[in-house]
C-alpha cells in the first residue's frame, strides 16, 4: 500500500517566481512539483505525493485565516493520508505559512503532518507544538538531508512506529512534556549529573534551560543640548506605496529613507507595511509609530542639537533573530558613520 500525501510549497519552490510573485493566490496541481520530486524519492514508494498546494508567501501572511481555510479545503479534495510542508529552511514567511497549514490540517483532519525548517525560522516557535519539524540548514543547499529527515518522520507516523527523541530523529524539540518511568528518582539522577559535571565528565541535562541575550545598557547622553538623535522603527512605517517592498511578516530587509524637509509623517506620504497589527491608526497618523512631528518640535525647542534626517524601518512581525541582528548591525554602522549620538527605537 502506498500512502497518499499532499505537499504544500510556496511560489518560489513552485517555480512561479520570487518576491514579485509573493502575492500569488492558492492553487492546486496534480502530483509533484519542485522539491516534491526529492521527497517522493526519499519515501521510496511507501508513500506518494498525489497533489501539491501552492501559495505565495505574502498572500498567506496578509490573509492568514482565509488562506488557511482555503488551503485546507484544497487539501481535503485529495483525500490524503498525510501532509508535508516545505522544507522552508530559514524563510520566515514560508515557515510561518507551512506551520499554519500543518496546524490546521492536524487539527481538522487528524492525519500525520511534517515540516522542515532551520531552528531560527520564526515558524518554529509558532508551530513546533503542532507538528514534527525536521531540523534543516538555513538554505536550499541542504535540500537533500532536509527531505530525507522529513520523509523518515512522515513514514514513521504513517506506519505507527515509535518516534524517538529530537536528537535521535533529527527534529526540532517540540516543547512537550511526556511522562516516562525510570529506575532512579530525580534526586539521584541530579546528583549523578552534578558529580559528572564536577569531575569534568560529559553529561546531559534532562531539562535544558533557555538562553537569553543580555545586552548591557549604554551610558546615558551627558550633553543632550549637543546631541544628534535618530529614529529607527520596527513598526513598518514606509513612504506611501512601500517602494522597497518590505514584507508584512518575516522581513528579509529594512528601508532607509530621508526626512530632509519633512516636518510630519502624514497619511498622504507615509503608511505602515506591518502585517502584525491593525494598521488603521498607524496609517491615519503615521507619527504615532514614527514621531517625526514631536522630534521636530523638540529639535526646535533646543532639547537636542539636531534630528538626524534619515530613518530606518523594518517589520518585527515574525522576523528571524538572525535577520534582526544583521539589520541592527548594519544600521548601527551607518548611524555611527553619520555622527548620531542616540537613537529612539519605536515598535507597534
Amino acid at each position: 500500500m502506498s500512502y497518499r500525501v499532499v505537499h504544500y510549497i510556496n511560489q518560489f519552490f513552485a517555480g512561479i517566481g520570487g518576491e514579485e510573485k509573493a502575492d500569488y493566490r492558492p492553487e492546486t496541481r496534480e502530483g509533484v512539483v519542485g522539491p516534491g520530486l526529492a521527497l517522493n524519492a526519499a519515501m521510496k514508494g511507501e508513500a506518494e505525493i498525489v497533489g501539491t498546494v501552492i501559495c505565495g508567501d505574502s498572500y498567506f501572511a496578509e490573509n492568514m485565516a482565509a488562506a488557511s481555510a482555503e488551503i485546507l479545503a484544497m487539501i481535503k479534495k485529495f483525500n490524503p493520508d498525510a501532509v508535508i510542508a516545505g522544507p522552508a529552511f530559514n524563510a520566515g514567511r514560508y515557515g510561518t505559512a507551512s506551520g499554519a497549514v500543518l496546524e490546521i490540517v492536524a487539527k481538522e483532519l487528524s492525519i500525520p503532518v511534517v515540516g522542515g525548517m532551520y531552528p531560527e525560522n520564526p515558524g518554529v516557535e509558532l508551530f513546533r507544538k503542532s507538528a514534527y519539524i525536521a531540523k534543516t540548514s538555513d538554505s536550499a543547499r541542504g535540500m537533500g538531508p532536509a527531505v530525507q529527515g522529513m520523509a523518515v518522520l512522515l513514514l514513521k507516523q504513517l506506519k505507527g512506529e515509535k518516534i524517538g527523541t529530537p536528537e535521535e530523529e533529527g527534529y526540532i524539540e517540540r516543547g512537550l512534556r511526556i511522562n516516562v518511568f525510570l529506575d532512579k528518582v530525580g534526586g539521584e539522577r541530579a546528583a549523578e549529573m552534578l558529580a559528572k559535571k564536577l569531575r569534568g565528565e560529559p553529561y546531559k541535562t534532562e531539562y535544558p534551560m533557555p538562553v537569553f541575550d543580555r545586552v548591557a545598557p549604554n551610558p546615558p547622553i551627558r550633553d543632550m543640548k549637543n546631541a544628534v538623535i535618530a529614529l529607527v522603527t520596527s513598526g513598518g512605517i514606509v513612504p506611501k506605496g512601500n517602494p522597497d517592498h518590505i514584507e508584512a511578516s518575516s522581513a528579509s530587509h529594512y528601508g532607509e529613507y530621508s526626512l530632509a524637509g519633512v516636518l510630519t509623517a502624514d497619511e498622504a506620504h507615509y503608511e505602515t507595511a506591518h502585517g502584525g497589527y491593525d494598521p488603521t491608526y498607524a496609517n491615519k497618523i503615521p507619527n504615532r509609530v514614527l514621531p517625526v512631528d514631536v522630534m521636530r518640535l523638540l529639535e526646535k525647542e533646543g532639547v537636542f542639537k539636531k534630528f538626524h534626517e534619515t530613518f530606518y524601518t523594518t517589520v518585527g512581525n515574525g522576523t528571524s533573530v538572525s535577520n534582526a541582528k544583521k539589520f541592527g548591525t548594519e544600521i548601527v554602522g551607518k548611524l555611527k558613520r553619520d555622527g548620531v549620538d542616540a537613537v529612539i527605537v519605536t515598535s507597534t
